[in-house]
Formats: C-alpha cells, sequence, structure tokens
C-alpha cells in the first residue's frame, strides 16, 4: 500500500494558538500614573509626564507641533531652591540634581525646548487617584495641564545648567486619554517595588484629545481634539536606555482605501533594557490598534514569541528608523522619517548627576509608512501572512539617541 497524503477535513476549525490568551494592552491604569520617587528612587530616581500635540494658528492656520513634560528628580536631596546637576561647583563635590522641571517647546525650524525649575518645597503632590503635580502657576493632572515658561536669550546663555532654549509658552489644555498601552507585566507592581528595570514606561494615552490653547512666542494656537492627534506617556527609573527609540501616531491614512483612520494609533519604544546590572540588548515594546482591533508586540510577555529588529540611521538632513516587529500570529513594518531641520536635541540630566544623552534626537513631525499583517490559514490548511493595512504616518513622535557606556 502506498503511503497515504493526510489532509485536514474542510470543517474543522483551526484555531490560533494564542486565542484565550489576553492579548489586550489598551488598560487604563492611574495607578501607573501615580508618582514613582519612593525608596530608592527617592534620592536616585527620576519620573516624567509626557505631552506632545499638535495646534494650528489662530489667525492663518498653520499646524505647528507642541510638547510639555512634567520632570522631576530625586526629590528626597531637595530643598527650597532647585539643585542642578550641571554646575561645576555641584559635580566636584558630588551633589547630585534634585527639582521639578516643567519642559514646554515646540518641533519645526524654530524648534526649541524651555525649562522653568523649581525647588522641593514649592511642589504640591497629591499621590492617589486622581493624581495631580503643581508648582505655582504649572499643573499637570489626567484631564488637564496650565503653565507657563518663559526664558530671555541672556538668561539661556548665561545659564548653562538649564539646559535649554529661551523664549515663552503659555497653555491651558483638557486632557481626554482615549486609547493605552499598558506593557503589562514589564511595568508590574512588584518590578516597580523592587526598581528591577533601569526605565519604566506606561503610556495611559498613546492616544490622547487635546483642547484649548497654546501660546509660543506671543502667537495663539487653537488645540482641537480631532486634528491634535495628542499622545501622553511617563517613564521613571535610575537612568535611561541606550540606544532610546521611540516612534508614534495616531494620524494614519491607509493606502488600501485612501481613508483616514480615526481609531487607530501605534506606539514602539525601547531600546537596550536594563534588568540591575544585566542589558538585554535590541528590546523593543510595540503596539498597533487598528480600528478596534489590539497587535501587540512585547518582550515582556515571553508567551507571545515576540521577535522585534530595529535601526536608525542618521545622515546629513534625517534621521531614519527602520523597524520590524513579529509574532506567530502577527507582524509590522514601519519605516519612518523626520528631518533634522524639524527636530531638536532633547536634554536631561540623570539621578546621578552626570548627563550621558548628548545626542538624543527629538521630532513630532515624522512621515512615513507603515504595514500590518496577520496570519491567516489557507484553503490548503497552510498559515500564511495576510495584509490588514497598509498606511501612511503623519505627525509622527520620534526619538533615537545612543552613547557609549
Amino acid at each position: 500500500m502506498g503511503k497515504q497524503k493526510f489532509e485536514l477535513p474542510m470543517n474543522i476549525e483551526i484555531k490560533n494558538p494564542l486565542d484565550g490568551m489576553d492579548l489586550s494592552f489598551n488598560k487604563m491604569d492611574e495607578n501607573r500614573d501615580l508618582f514613582m520617587l519612593r525608596g530608592n528612587l527617592a534620592s536616585n530616581g527620576y519620573d516624567w509626564w509626557w505631552h506632545s500635540f499638535t495646534g494650528r494658528d489662530e489667525e492663518t492656520g498653520e499646524e505647528k507641533a507642541f510638547f510639555i513634560e512634567f520632570f522631576t528628580i530625586n526629590p528626597e536631596l531637595g530643598g527650597k531652591e532647585p539643585v542642578f546637576g550641571q554646575l561645576h561647583v555641584n559635580q566636584e563635590q558630588g551633589i547630585k540634581p534634585s527639582y521639578m522641571m516643567v519642559k514646554a517647546g515646540t518641533w519645526g525650524e524654530d524648534a526649541a525646548q524651555l525649562h522653568r525649575f523649581f525647588g522641593w518645597d514649592s511642589v504640591d503632590i497629591k499621590n492617589d487617584v486622581p493624581f495631580h503635580i503643581s508648582a505655582d502657576n504649572c499643573f499637570l493632572s489626567e484631564t488637564r495641564t496650565l503653565g507657563k515658561v518663559a526664558l530671555t536669550k541672556g538668561e539661556s546663555e548665561d545659564h548653562p545648567e538649564y539646559m535649554c532654549d529661551y523664549g515663552e509658552m503659555v497653555w491651558d489644555l483638557k486632557i481626554d486619554k482615549k486609547i493605552a498601552f499598558n506593557v503589562g507585566y514589564g511595568a508590574s507592581k512588584f518590578l516597580r517595588e523592587v526598581d528591577a528595570f533601569q526605565m519604566f514606561w506606561h503610556a495611559q494615552g498613546m492616544k490622547a484629545c487635546y483642547s484649548g490653547f497654546v501660546t509660543w512666542n506671543g502667537r495663539k494656537y487653537i488645540v482641537d481634539p480631532e486634528t491634535c492627534y495628542g499622545y501622553a506617556d511617563k517613564n521613571w527609573g535610575s537612568d535611561y536606555t541606550t540606544p532610546w527609540v521611540w516612534l508614534s501616531s495616531n494620524h494614519l491614512v491607509s493606502n488600501i482605501t485612501g481613508e483616514e483612520l480615526k481609531d487607530s494609533v501605534f506606539d514602539i519604544g525601547g531600546g537596550r533594557p536594563k534588568v540591575g546590572p544585566l542589558s538585554i540588548n535590541g528590546k523593543i515594546l510595540g503596539a498597533f490598534w487598528h480600528e478596534g482591533e489590539a497587535f501587540e508586540f512585547n518582550f515582556s510577555k515571553f508567551w507571545t514569541l515576540t521577535k522585534t529588529k530595529f535601526v536608525c540611521k542618521e545622515s546629513g538632513d534625517k534621521l531614519h528608523w527602520k523597524v520590524l516587529m513579529e509574532t506567530p500570529v502577527a507582524k509590522l513594518t514601519a519605516s519612518i522619517v523626520c528631518k533634522k531641520k524639524d527636530m531638536l536635541k532633547i536634554n536631561y540630566e540623570a539621578p546621578d548627576g552626570t548627563k550621558k544623552h548628548n545626542n538624543l534626537w527629538n521630532g513630532g513631525n515624522g512621515t512615513g509608512v507603515i504595514k500590518l499583517y496577520k496570519k491567516k490559514i489557507s484553503v490548503k490548511n497552510k498559515w500564511k501572512w495576510e495584509l490588514v493595512d497598509d498606511m501612511k504616518a503623519f505627525n509622527v513622535g520620534c526619538e533615537y539617541g545612543e552613547y557609549k557606556e
């Protein structure tokens, strides 16, 4: 008798091997947006809340991208006045930085970052849900932020320890966080309490709607929830990752249908996470919410068997990110470009007082192409990749920087 070919009956359903597992990352968790600088991190840690969005000139309609960040560092070491880690006298004496810094600015050909510092005695924190942090006329909660940051050219030049440019920005914005990227195990309560990673990440609003206004150097910009393409996340820890990668946008247009995708957003971040002294090379996290369907690429959820590859190339006039993320059932490819003339090198000092990232490119005007696939069973009972969507991405938030350890 010859060897028989085995074939599955056509009426047997072949199921996704990950069916039944919790793959949803869109889980709001205000506890992860609380102030995290307790225990060891109180004297050797940073915590920040980042917001980015697009507004339009009230008179001309010109589009402009902005960012606002409330940054905190080493609260246990502070007092009445901010303590600057980049002052030579403090570096010589081993004095570490301690302050709350409000960072505000814009991207584009007049890209600038403005910093305003407060000593810890001036900072008010409500560290339970609903959270808020404030100092003088600068305020942030889950649903609103307002503030003012203003520096003259002389102040910027005379105080290099401020690490910033000059100008003035005033804002009053309502915040409505629509879609979250909750990375799950990688920022779990247990790992936070034992300070397992050097840098934690939670995106409570990887799609966020802002409404209100920004005044930038005397010009007023209206921020509308339908066209702000907003984003909100937070990071905290004891040091920064290198390389440092971030890409995100919810301004997506399908090349297949020609339609703007109103319920879609992607978010990619990471680089080389550290667990204690050990580095995990080439690890980035990613999520894509495509018109209500979740696709996650998260190495900390080991059962998803996530594989990632990324590279960022810097040329004379632009940065170019290429990303491949894959699980057994989903795949994402991304090619994003941002012109250097629209970016800035964003500045932070580490909790130990060093400034390691001196080439950390940051932008909000990136563009690119995203392709999303999922694995389907064919009529011949074979798995194959099926294109979910081929998309153009606009208003992409993007970051890349690396230093030698």
